[in-house]
């Protein structure tokens, strides 16, 4: 390789819900013997899934798959009700690790479907949280993703709402939106967009170095919507290459002059150290920051409750006050640090 440079996107890598989950995650493979269930991958990459199944955890796409009485995960990206009901009436213990971005979505289908409100939903076909969210008032909901499938609505007798699944690039978003705007004019939309803010804040770092670079790699698994918007966003900006990359090892060796680099928001930072290491630029690594984001998802109640009582155990065991005793602050807890730590024996 002959890179010259390195500009390395900030913020980059794990967003808040992310960060979330897979630390709910850890928490259930460290308290309960294995295997522990998660409906569908936590979070979507490859070495973040694997992680976790060497450590006993079981990815299943039906709840069915569930032995009766075991601790069973449902993912990041959000479930149908009837799957949450499903997991609540078979597990011994469940926690639901969704994204509270992706909550504020279902809350919204919910509230315009039972205010007569047929819901025009912008979002990728078969994604998990784009059947998730779909399921909360199948009767109400039309999924679309270009401006055929606007074209093709019908003209509905009831008032329109227009919501999104929250990882589209702002591009994704916008045209079919301005479309949907144009074919129904009195469209209803919340007042604080769907579009998750970690995702745009990504997408935002990669088009402030696009125009600089002769190269953009961007780390994440084929599967993840936010990654694969970055990926198309540094194409639409002009970059000369662009490649998408689980790991340093898919690297080209060709790859060349001044390198843009970033990460999907389920992509953790070891990932980006390696890239960073093949890439070995002669000229160093720029760090371009847009903005900091310190956004910050507690973990679910149930593992809150699992941490407070694991607390109160282990301090009493050890003859501590528990009064005078500091929990723990999960919010200093790195996922990336959880995730090395699960590699441990």
């Amino acid at each position: 390789m002959a890179v010259d440079k390195v500009l390395l996107a900030s913020p980059r890598g794990f967003c808040a819900g992310v960060e979330m989950a897979i630390k709910a995650l850890a928490w259930m493979v460290r308290t309960f013997d294995e295997p522990v269930y998660c409906y569908h991958e936590i979070v979507h990459n490859k070495i973040v899934v694997d992680r976790f199944i060497a450590q006993g955890v079981v990815f299943i796409d039906s709840i069915d798959e569930v032995p009766v009485g075991s601790p069973i995960m449902l993912s990041a990206h959000g479930s149908a009700p009837e799957v949450v009901s499903a997991a609540r009436e078979r597990g011994s213990y469940v926690v639901d690790a969704v994204c509270p971005l992706v909550t504020k979505v279902h809350h919204e289908v919910k509230t315009r479907a039972g205010k007569g409100y047929h819901i025009i939903y912008v979002g990728h076909e078969g994604h998990e949280e784009a059947v998730g969210t779909m399921a909360v008032a199948p009767q109400s909901i039309s999924r679309v993703e270009s401006l055929e499938e606007v074209e093709a609505l019908p003209e509905f007798e009831v008032p329109v709402a227009l919501l999104a699944q929250t990882t589209l690039s702002h591009r994704e978003w916008n045209e079919v939106a301005v479309h949907v705007r144009t074919r129904f004019p009195n469209v209803w939309t919340p007042g604080r967009s769907d579009l998750c803010f970690a995702t745009t804040n990504r997408q935002t770092a990669l088009m402030s170095i696009a125009p600089q670079v002769d190269a953009f790699v961007v780390i994440g698994s084929a599967n993840s919507s936010n990654t694969r918007a970055l990926e198309r966003l540094a194409l639409e900006a002009g970059c000369p290459a662009v490649y998408r990359v689980n790991s340093a090892d898919e690297l080209p060796a060709d790859i060349h002059g001044v390198v843009g680099v970033t990460a999907g928001a389920s992509a953790p930072e070891e990932l980006v150290e390696g890239v960073l290491q093949r890439l070995s630029p002669i000229n160093g690594v720029e760090e371009i920051f847009v903005t900091d984001e310190d956004e910050y998802f507690p973990p679910p109640r149930n593992i809150r409750d699992l941490q407070s009582g694991i607390d109160v155990a282990i301090t009493s065991m050890t003859g501590a006050s528990v009064m005078s005793t500091p929990g723990m602050d999960d919010r200093a807890l790195a996922a990336s640090s959880v995730l090395e730590a699960l590699s441990e024996p």
